[in-house]
Order: C-alpha cells, then sequence, then structure tokens
C-alpha cells in the first residue's frame, strides 16, 4: 500500500506543476477520458476545461499538498486524500483545501478519474 501511496501522491503532485508546467499531452494521458472535477469553489469542471487551463497558464502557483493517505477501493481503483495550500509571493498561505482523488488503472497506467477540493481554514 505505500508504493501505492508513493505512486500517486507523484503523479497527483506533477498535476501541481512543481517547477514546470505539464504538457498538453501529458495531461492528456494523466486524466481519464472521463474526468471531471469538483473545484474549492464548488465550480464543475470538465477534463477539457482542465486541461486546457493546466495546459495554457503562466507561471503555476506554488502548491504544498501534505498528509496524504489512501484507500483502496479496488484492485484498479483508489481514493487519495489530502490537503493543500497555496504559497503567494508574500509567503502567506492561501486557499487552503482538503482535497480527494479517485485514481483508476487502466491500460495506459494510473489515471485521475474525478477529483474535489474543499475549502478549509488555512
Amino acid at each position: 500500500m505505500n508504493d501505492l501511496l508513493a505512486e500517486l501522491t507523484t503523479l497527483e503532485t506533477e498535476l501541481h506543476h512543481p517547477g514546470t508546467t505539464c504538457t498538453r499531452e501529458r495531461l492528456e494521458r494523466l486524466l481519464h477520458p472521463d474526468f471531471h472535477e469538483v473545484g474549492r469553489s464548488g465550480a464543475r469542471y470538465t477534463r477539457q476545461a482542465v486541461i486546457d487551463f493546466l495546459a495554457d497558464r503562466g507561471a503555476p502557483p506554488q502548491v504544498i499538498a501534505y498528509d496524504h493517505r489512501i484507500e483502496q477501493l479496488a484492485a484498479d481503483m483508489a481514493l487519495l486524500h489530502f490537503g493543500s495550500h497555496e504559497v503567494a509571493a508574500d509567503g502567506t498561505h492561501r486557499h487552503a483545501a482538503l482535497r480527494m482523488s479517485v485514481w483508476r488503472r487502466t491500460s495506459a497506467g494510473w489515471q485521475l478519474h474525478y477529483h474535489q477540493g474543499t475549502p478549509t481554514a488555512p
């Protein structure tokens, strides 16, 4: 289970763009064809909207993710829980959220099927 936690944490972190922006091609491989999201704002997003947003934005914010834990839902499905916040240029924390991601193992490897963020106190 620790290997799966490490693998999915690494894939999830890649979506936060630590130091570099994911390419559109990489995002298309990471996001399952049926991917959808409910953001911390409560808005719903389609796979295409998320790919367009992440691939086209300039300098991504610094995202800190922590307290990762995993629940194996089936042999090919896992739920990743974690908290996150962004670090502003002045060092303050903002946009704190509790997050859940449903990952599915497919012939292409692990792919993100669903993601949800819920606002929380910083």
